[in-house]
């Protein structure tokens, strides 16, 4: 049974293009593009059709940067791949992907194989994994080879937390060494995990134990350093780098240092780093724990590098790093110790729009916010032009946008199941109408119209972004 859709009449706004344009969907897949009112898209029939007037067309999301699911200290993220992904549909996001983690003494496929068990079956739009790559050995360093091969294609290491994720300089060669050889991409948490828990010690020694340290010992200049670090060693090891979750001004400098000098390097800032700040971490009443994530929201000083690092291409990526703990019974464990408050912050339905009030407030163009939040993700990770743009051939994932609505986020409304939102009370312009993934409606005129298990896994290819 062959199914056709036709979206009519709306601006189709890509990485590349903005046109008026008739949109004809076909088996899933993007089927043709006409000028809107011409003989040619006039001609098309459907057993539906939507009306865009008036709203944008856009690309459904890409959010590489998830954690459903994800074990830390002693808890885990509140959202799961059923909840989670749901949530990034209303958000207009149509992909994510998610990171299958490997515990220390352990396979990279076994932890593949556990994030496989959650997520297959319960996600309402598409998925793939990154691997986390704890235990650095001859063994793990083979595996890679094999996940490359089977559409896993990036592996992330982290340069923080000593005891947990934490690899040291000759685990990430290592890997980086590998990741040249095999088409991987390195993903670097770049923080200095060794010297921040010196800082932590000392802080909590001296009493100082509310959630604003945590943002105090995790300094920007360890931030600059470890990204330094890891952009060094990809360059001994021949392989391309991409730093996660960039949040400093000194660590955009290092960057843009190195993308100066022709290196693949790439960066990924969040919504949190551009509309949240210190200021968040100091409420009063243990509330600033709600905003405790690493690395760390800084002075709102640092905001305006990195919405020019966006502009000028420095940055390339906003994902959103979405890893909710609930306000009560999950943050709550950091009371007195801040080093015990879970890190991580939801996101994953507020990135569209977050980023669409940005358009409306001058920082970046309408199409520097599809390539930011669609189109360079999925190339960045090797599912362009199946995801991230709207062209003939690529899957229908398509967002009806609103660019005229508002809004006023809360928990009250959202569909993350988590109990406060990061961007409570914020106002914002635009917001999302209707959403198809693979050319089935997952959110109807602000209804929700999917369901568990639409979603599948989609294996990757290797990075399609490099010079």
């Amino acid at each position: 049974m062959s199914s056709r859709t036709v979206i009519r009449g709306g601006l189709v706004v890509t990485a590349s293009d903005e046109i008026h344009a008739d949109v004809l969907i076909e088996d899933g897949r993007i089927a043709a593009l006409a000028a809107s009112g011409t003989p040619a898209a006039g001609a098309w029939t459907a057993e539906r059709v939507i009306n865009a007037t008036g709203k944008y067309v856009v690309p459904g999301g890409v959010d590489v940067h998830t954690h459903m699911e994800l074990p830390f200290g002693g808890t885990f993220a509140s959202d799961t791949f059923e909840t989670g992904t749901r949530a990034a549909a209303w958000g207009g996001t149509t992909t994510i992907v998610d990171f299958a983690v490997q515990s220390v003494g352990h396979s990279l496929r076994e932890g593949l194989d556990a994030w496989h068990a959650k997520a297959e079956g319960n996600c309402a739009i598409d998925y793939g994994f990154h691997m986390i790559v704890s235990d650095v050995n001859q063994d793990t360093l083979k595996e890679m080879d094999l996940l490359v091969e089977e559409g896993v294609t990036s592996f992330k290491q982290f340069m923080a937390y000593p005891g947990v994720f934490y690899s040291d300089d000759g685990q990430i060669l290592r890997a980086m060494q590998r990741s040249a050889d095999n088409g991987g991409l390195i993903m670097m948490h770049a923080e200095n995990g060794i010297a921040i828990d010196v800082l932590v010690e000392q802080a909590l020694a001296r009493g100082e134990t509310d959630p604003r340290y945590h943002g105090e010992v995790r300094k920007a200049l360890l931030e600059a350093e470890a990204t330094h670090r890891a952009i060094k060693l990809a360059q001994v090891a021949g392989a391309p780098l991409y730093v996660v979750h960039v949040s400093a001004m000194e660590a955009v400098a290092e960057l843009a240092r190195a993308r100066d000098e022709g290196l693949n390097v790439f960066g990924e800032t969040c919504p949190q780093y551009l509309f949240l700040s210190t200021d968040n971490l100091a409420e009063p009443d243990f509330e600033g724990s709600k905003y405790v994530c690493s690395t760390p929201l800084r002075p709102k000083a640092h905001q305006a590098k990195l919405w020019q690092g966006l502009r000028t291409n420095d940055l390339q990526v906003v994902s959103t790093d979405h890893c909710p703990f609930c306000f009560v019974g999950q943050k709550e464990l950091g009371r007195g110790d801040f080093s015990k408050i879970p890190n991580g912050l939801p996101g994953v339905e507020n990135r569209m729009d977050l980023l669409h009030q940005a358009v409306v407030d001058g920082h970046i163009s309408r199409r520097r916010w599809i390539e930011i939040a669609c189109a360079t993700p999925a190339r960045m990770f090797g599912m362009y032009p199946k995801k991230g743009t709207i062209a003939p051939g690529a899957d229908a994932d398509v967002v009806v946008y609103d660019p005229h609505a508002e809004q006023i986020v809360s928990a009250d409304t959202h569909h993350m199941n988590v109990d406060y939102s990061a961007y409570e009370g914020k106002r914002l312009t635009g917001r999302v109408e209707t959403v198809l993934s693979r050319g089935e409606l997952v959110i109807t005129e602000r209804e929700y119209t999917g369901h568990a298990g639409h979603g599948v896994y989609t294996p990757r290819s290797t990075c399609q972004y490099l010079n």
